[in-house]
């Protein structure tokens, strides 16, 4: 963290933030167009890349384009020779970015990326993960554009990132599986596994690819408006086609001051007294896989003394009308009230932390940038527990006690 002051002289704390706008879409070239015109050097950029132990497979070009009179950046990856370069499976790629000069974080962020990139297509081929790879998004493709986003996204310091709401676009896109409509299955599973708010902005076309949705997934901690943010640079990286939009990524990079964020969330709230409570279950089950924030329900007591049950929905704004839709057709309520309400949100992060059982997730939390809590992701134990047929609080204790070692310097 850095210390700033503001106009009245008070120390404050500085957090730099990173922004994608994603309002025509998102994809790895885009990203690194955005990077490169937000400052990043390309020699730096290609420096870092050839500790990858690629050299001679690939060129990044870079051009300066216009998309519907907006400048951008477009950055595109040159495939070199004509051989035929064969498939990397995951583990090849875990094991190529393990083993490479890259900085700590820049190998933790790039794994975090590709994990989350093949358990959607693990998910979608009906296979195991370690049977994954990457032909459809491009073995070679994949790296630059998911290593250079994270090399870029370290050379600008940057230590939280953001974004916008993604299109979800339409149309067919030709693959080696034949015809997919848009948006392809693996940025399906993607938007799914981040409970990624989605909206249509009117052009049928893939906009958002799985190399664009997993770095969104697997390195933004929030999805939605623009938070508070004194600006420093707006990038912008073009993608290839022409749209009826400017066909461009824009990334936002400041800082937020106070350490600390606040975000509108939105509040729905229900009473409901004669309805079976395996529908109220399901209901709150649909919610959640809405892209509501959280949902509970509470025992109370209505008119002439009958138990009820309030439901409480709480939502991103842009999530409202579908939220209330489903309420409406799911229960027997007659009404919805709603508001809106500001919440504070500490500083977050995910540590991922190598077990006996295999890799967890850490969900670290700081106020003013000192650590108050972190947690293993339940998930990631469950499934670890599931692999090994092991209990789930073996899988947990051993993730936290790794993690804790870890912040005490000891050997792990």
């Amino acid at each position: 963290m850095l210390a700033a002051y503001n106009e009245g002289g008070i120390s404050a704390l500085t957090m730099k933030l990173a922004y994608f706008d994603c309002a025509a879409g998102i994809a790895g070239n885009m990203c690194l167009g955005a990077l490169l015109d937000c400052g990043v050097p390309l020699e730096y950029l290609n420096q870092q890349l050839q500790g990858l132990g690629l050299d001679g497979e690939f060129n990044l070009q870079v051009n300066r384009v216009q998309r519907c009179g907006q400048p951008a950046l477009h950055a595109v990856v040159e495939l070199l020779g004509s051989k035929p370069y064969p498939a990397r499976h995951w583990p090849e790629i875990r094991a190529l970015i393990e083993g490479s000069q890259l900085a700590p974080a820049v190998k933790t962020h790039s794994l975090e990326v590709f994990y989350k990139l093949a358990q959607a297509e693990a998910k979608v081929h009906q296979m195991p993960i370690d049977k994954v790879h990457f032909h459809e998004v491009g073995a070679v493709d994949a790296l630059v554009d998911i290593v250079g986003t994270c090399i870029g996204l370290d050379w600008l310091g940057v230590e939280q990132v953001l974004s916008s709401p993604h299109p979800i676009g339409g149309g067919w896109v030709s693959t080696e599986h034949g015809k997919l409509s848009v948006p392809v299955p693996a940025v399906i599973e993607l938007w799914e596994m981040g409970r990624v708010p989605v909206f249509s902005n009117g052009v049928e076309a893939e906009l958002v690819t799985p190399t664009g949705a997993a770095l969104a997934v697997a390195l933004a901690e929030g999805f939605g408006p623009c938070p508070p943010m004194r600006v420093e640079k707006v990038g912008r990286g073009s993608g290839t086609r022409e749209l009826p939009i400017p066909n461009v990524l824009r990334l936002w990079i400041g800082e937020s001051a106070g350490g600390e964020l606040t975000e509108t969330v939105s509040v729905l709230q229900t009473q409901i007294d004669d309805l079976n409570p395996q529908v109220i279950a399901y209901t709150c089950e649909q919610l959640l896989a809405l892209g509501a924030w959280d949902v509970f329900t509470q025992s109370i007591t209505m008119k002439q003394g009958r138990p009820g049950v309030l439901l409480t929905v709480i939502c991103p704004p842009d999530r409202v009308a579908e939220c209330q839709t489903l309420i409406f057709r799911e229960t027997t309520t007659l009404g919805i009230r709603h508001s809106q309400e500001q919440r504070t949100l500490l500083e977050r992060a995910i540590e991922r932390v190598e077990t006996p059982y295999g890799l967890v997730d850490i969900k670290v939390a700081r106020h003013h940038g000192h650590i108050v809590n972190a947690q293993p992701e339940f998930r990631d134990c469950v499934a670890r527990a599931q692999e090994h047929r092991v209990p789930v609080q073996r899988v947990w204790l051993a993730a936290q006690s790794t993690w804790q070692r870890r912040q005490a310097g000891d050997p792990i």
